[in-house]
């Protein structure tokens, strides 16, 4: 039987933590600030949004959200973006993902200054990331981190897979893995004998997008399961990349979906943005 790792109360941590200091820096007359930008009415980006809009509330932090119609032109959204680059009560800046397929997403990260971009999607907070010298991370493989942190789970030495090589996770997961002296194996949906590469990890990070995709058969007895995966199984139910039924019970630990990796992500947005506003005082 696997100890569930509880994302819900390691993300509330976070936020208290967060609380604490942004207090401490608004004696100092400095709020943290997050403008989130969203265009068109994308159902699941309304959700995200208005879930960091909350955790903006309760951590004390300066929230503005611009709503932009699904029309707008990639121009006007740069202009937006300069706008919020040059505003000092913004320390992070957030283009809500997918942007309307007129738009071109990565000329729009491009845009945002480095300074302010707690997604750290922009090439150079990319770069940092390889050579360590990171002041951001990505909010999910961050929040990856966090959660092994929060059960003393030691990475040294371990075999680590990731299934999934994302921009968003794939890729800065392994990295930050890596970091900590795990010994890093990439798999993907093209890898040949996935099977026989997970039955020799310790850590499981599945970030592939397949409901149900890691079975039990996959995992060997006291491996550390992480799944990243928000899907629906055929019945429509919420479920992530793992087989929660089949390998919880050969796993030592395991997140669960809903309620595991999910939370961690806006907590960790939280965190990036305090880091821009320390940051932004030469208190980073």
């Amino acid at each position: 039987m696997a100890k569930i790792i509880d994302g819900k109360a390691v993300s509330a941590a976070v936020k208290h933590r967060v609380k604490e200091e942004c207090d401490r820096l608004k004696a100092k007359g400095v709020t943290p600030g997050l403008a989130v930008v969203i265009v068109g009415d994308d159902p699941a980006s309304r959700v995200y949004v208005n879930n960091k809009k909350k955790a903006c509330e309760l951590v004390g932090f300066h929230s503005e959200e611009y709503a932009l119609p699904e029309q707008t032109t990639q121009e006007e959204l740069l202009d937006l973006v300069d706008k919020l680059n040059a505003d000092k009560k913004i320390h992070g800046i957030l283009v809500q993902l997918p942007l309307p397929k007129h738009l071109d997403d990565k000329a729009v990260i491009a845009h945002i200054d480095p300074n302010k971009d707690v997604d750290a999607f922009h090439a150079e907070n990319v770069g940092k990331i390889m050579i360590g010298e990171y002041s951001f991370l990505p909010c999910t493989p961050a929040g990856v981190m966090e959660l092994l942190a929060s059960e003393n789970i030691e990475v040294e030495g371990k075999s680590c897979v990731v299934i999934g090589r994302s921009n968003i996770v794939g890729k800065p997961m392994a990295m930050l893995l890596l970091h900590k002296n795990g010994t890093v194996t990439i798999a993907h949906s093209r890898t040949k004998n996935l099977k026989e590469i997970c039955l020799g990890a310790d850590i499981i990070v599945a970030a592939v997008g397949i409901p149900k995709f890691l079975k039990g058969d996959m995992v060997k007895d006291g491996a550390v399961v992480i799944d990243v995966g928000m899907d629906r199984d055929e019945n429509g139910k919420l479920c992530g990349d793992v087989d929660f039924a089949e390998v919880e019970p050969k796993a030592s630990y395991i997140t669960p979906v809903p309620g595991g990796v999910g939370p961690m992500t806006i907590a960790m947005l939280m965190q990036n943005t305090l880091t821009a506003a320390k940051n932004s005082i030469n208190e980073g």
